[in-house]
């Protein structure tokens, strides 16, 4: 049989290249589309893709048998040449299903590889089977093909998948570079295929119907129509990744609300036009207590149930108003099933579609603990945290409201002020913690006291309290009551085991008689309280004229006072002790005395007070002992007699720290001996008797001597006696001043005297003023005196001419 042997057309070869090169491009993309298409779609992209690429690789092949050139006419039988094109179409099926998997195995590409391969060979030489001529082929470059068909698909797979995803950056030169690899391999494959094959010059009739087909126009057309449906197929897909795109991205923008929708730690709850819930958060369930199937698809008046009745109203006019494009904030309430209650910060945002309203979001978050801590900082910012009464903040406002009332109504109304006496004796010697608990004890009596009357207590600080009265009569019910209240604290608080007493002092100021604003009756009922305590305490007393022309003169003083050591205005005068047997010198008490530059000399009673109220009283008592000690010094080494200075101790200089160093330091600065100084204390410094012991036997072990100032005018001096080291017990005054017409009085001192004797203490008695008196001491064994009737105090030049000198002289 005679070999016929052909050309081949180059620019069909050609366009036979650019077109496994459109289609491969076509199957990178497709791939991504089916990788990317999940259920009925992605069998729709897979079959789409499988024609696309299937068409596009056969008319390659077909193309490229068109190109060879025969010196014959050549027929095809049409019934094979439409199963090459099933066999294309197989083939690209099996590429694109192996490629939009997840995972692609090196096991799976070598199958899938093969099944291609097997699927483009099949259709190449069914295709050359529709060629109605005899051909046989050379069996190596035969199995050459198949190989080149196995790598090539292979190569044309792995491609595929690495490129399904695309986004990257240079994707389309990349798809393109490869796309050029993979038509190089199957046209190499298609034409490694036609080199295996003899052509004979003979014919033969076609299995089913044969068709006669103009070779040269018909591959034309057949390249063009291709060219046309593979760029269809590549506008399609463009288009799809564009709308793919645009679905990618409201897909992962819902993705973007439905996470921050779901994870919000706000409630969000949906709701449409028909006024009915369409979506909600977990928060918004956990936060109202309801089930989905409870709200959702509910008209949102489900809500309202559990919104307090009297916001019914304002949560209504908030819905209508975000229904009408408005964003509006509030706040609420909800009390849920299981009754608790919750305070909510509510937002409605209208949700906006081309313009109009479509439904709206109510945002709300629970601010329960924010409301709880904002009540509980305002109950703080108006009341005593120790009592729990209204603090002065809220009292000036109190009496501001009631201003403003009475003077509508041309009624009154009484501000009392009320000072515990010797609360800083106990707060001192039993430490603040007892002082918090008496201070509680006291405000629970002045509340049980006024009771059913329209009367306001606070604490505005300290052991300070005041009371608003309203609603009173007349003068004699604000006396009733003042008094009612003093008898109250009079009675005894059990602290520390033991019982103490106080009592109160009272200033009381009317409106509109005593002041027209806060200030002005605060002021003055003040300074009635502070007259009360100069007139001796435990009482109450109205403000009057004269009251404040006392306070502008304390006032006064007090500002003289903080310069008084400045200037050098405080002096010491000295008030000796005698013994009675000799009439000898054995001890001296140093007293502070103010030469005011304008009120001449005056008494400590009257600036000691000031001094303890301002603070001043550390720097002066300082400067006393300081001046005292330098002063026995003085007279020690001109040769005076060798007895102590008594210096007294206020109550809070002997709570200040280390004061047996600092006492000792100043004896040694002065050089004076610790056994030449006394120091005089009261009972009531040693009402917390841990400190107390502790201070005194430091001051005993450094050799310093210890006197027991007004004995016998406190509480529980008996016991004191046998737990301190005292020396030296004073007589107080108040019971030498009628000793000699009160038997009272008499017995008492024959009592101390007796008892200080059988404890080894001395005794002294101070005030002495007369003979009569003298004589009862001495009678009672008492020969130690203080007083006028011995000497007045004198100054350090008096003290010398009258004692010193006259027993130098006498030597």
């Amino acid at each position: 049989m005679e070999h016929v042997h052909g050309s081949y057309d180059s620019l069909l070869v050609l366009f036979s290249y650019l077109i496994a090169v459109m289609a491969s491009y076509t199957a990178l993309d497709l791939a991504g589309r089916v990788n990317s298409s999940n259920g009925s779609i992605r069998l729709g992209w897979l079959l789409f893709g499988a024609a696309s690429m299937g068409m596009g690789i056969w008319s390659m092949h077909f193309v490229g048998m068109l190109a060879l050139k025969l010196p014959i006419t050549i027929k095809y039988d049409l019934i094979i040449v439409l199963l090459s094109v099933f066999a294309a179409i197989g083939a690209a099926f099996v590429a694109l299903y192996v490629v939009g998997r997840g995972e692609l195995k090196k096991s799976q590409l070598i199958i899938g590889g093969l099944l291609l391969a097997a699927g483009i060979s099949i259709m190449h030489y069914v295709g050359m089977a529709a060629m109605l001529i005899p051909i046989t082929y050379n069996p190596a470059i035969f199995l050459l093909s198949i190989l080149i068909a196995v790598c090539a698909s292979i190569a044309a797979l792995w491609l595929s998948f690495y490129f399904r995803k695309g986004g990257e950056r240079g994707e389309l030169w990349k798809k393109l570079g490869s796309g050029a690899i993979m038509g190089a391999a199957i046209v190499g494959m298609h034409y490694t295929g036609m080199m295996a094959a003899n052509f004979h010059n003979s014919s033969r009739p076609a299995l089913f119907y044969g068709v006669f087909l103009e070779q040269q126009w018909l591959a034309y057309v057949i390249a063009g129509g291709i060219f046309f449906t593979l760029s269809l197929s590549l506008f399609g897909i463009y288009i799809s990744k564009r709308l793919a795109r645009k679905d990618s991205e409201i897909e992962q923008s819902d993705k973007w609300y439905r996470s921050l929708y779901e994870n919000s730690q706000d409630g969000i709850v949906s709701v449409d036009l028909q006024y009915k819930v369409i979506s909600h958060n977990s928060i918004a369930l956990q936060i109202t207590g309801y089930s989905s199937k409870e709200v959702m698809n509910q008209p949102i008046s489900t809500l309202y149930g559990i919104i307090p009745s009297e916001m019914h109203e304002q949560v209504i006019q908030m819905f209508q108003r975000s229904f009408n494009g408005e964003t509006v904030n509030h706040e609420t309430a909800i009390i849920r099933a299981d009754g608790k209650r919750f305070d909510l910060s509510v937002i409605n945002v209208p949700v906006l579609v081309e313009g109009k309203v479509v439904g709206i979001y109510i945002i709300f978050k629970d601010i329960t603990a924010e409301k709880q801590a904002t009540r509980r900082i305002n109950h703080m910012a108006y009341h005593d945290e120790l009592t729990g009464l209204p603090n002065r903040r809220m009292f000036n406002q109190s009496i501001v409201q009631a201003i403003e009332e009475s003077s509508s109504s041309k009624s009154s109304f009484a501000i009392m002020v009320l000072d515990i006496d010797r609360f800083k004796m106990i707060n001192d010697s039993l430490g603040h913690t007892v002082g918090d608990q008496f201070l509680q004890e006291v405000s629970s009596r002045i509340k049980q006291t006024i009771s059913g009357h329209n009367i306001m207590l606070a604490r505005i600080g300290g052991d300070e309290f005041t009371l608003l009265c309203r609603d009173y009569e007349s003068e004699q019910e604000i006396e009733v009551l003042a008094s009612s209240i003093i008898s109250c604290i009079q009675a005894p608080y059990r602290l520390k085991e033991s019982d103490f007493f106080v009592s109160a002092s009272i200033g009381i100021a009317l409106f509109p008689i005593h002041g027209e604003n806060e200030i002005q009756l605060l002021k003055n009922a003040d300074t009635a309280m502070y007259e009360v305590k100069k007139k001796g305490k435990n009482d109450f007393q109205f403000f009057t004229a004269e009251l404040n022309q006392k306070l502008q003169q304390k006032i006064e003083l007090e500002g003289d006072l903080r310069r008084a050591i400045e200037r050098g205005e405080l002096l010491l005068h000295y008030q000796p002790q005698i013994r009675t047997e000799d009439r000898m010198m054995i001890g001296i008490e140093a007293l502070i005395r103010w030469e005011h530059p304008d009120k001449g000399m005056l008494s400590p009673a009257l600036f000691i007070p000031i001094a303890e109220e301002t603070g001043l009283i550390y720097e002066i008592g300082s400067w006393v002992l300081r001046e005292a000690c330098l002063q026995m010094r003085k007279w020690h080494d001109e040769g005076g007699p060798l007895i102590p200075i008594s210096v007294n101790l206020s109550s809070q200089q002997f709570h200040q720290t280390n004061l047996a160093e600092y006492i000792m330091s100043i004896l040694e600065e002065t050089g004076l001996e610790p056994a030449y100084l006394e120091l005089e204390i009261t009972e009531s410094m040693m009402m917390d008797a841990e400190v107390s012991s502790s201070i005194l036997n430091q001051l005993n072990d450094y050799g310093i001597r210890i006197s027991l100032d007004d004995f016998g005018t406190g509480y529980s001096s008996l016991s004191y006696l046998k737990m301190f080291p005292i020396h030296k017990v004073k007589i107080d005054r108040s019971f030498i001043r009628e000793i000699t017409e009160n038997n009272n009085d008499r017995a008492i001192v024959s009592t101390i005297i007796a008892m200080a004797k059988h404890l080894n203490m001395e005794v002294i008695a101070e005030g002495i003023e007369t003979k009569e008196q003298l004589d009862i001491l001495t009678d009672n064994s008492c020969s130690k005196i203080q007083g006028y009737y011995f000497s007045k105090p004198l100054s350090a030049v008096d003290v010398e001419n009258s004692f010193f000198i006259p027993r130098r002289v006498a030597k």
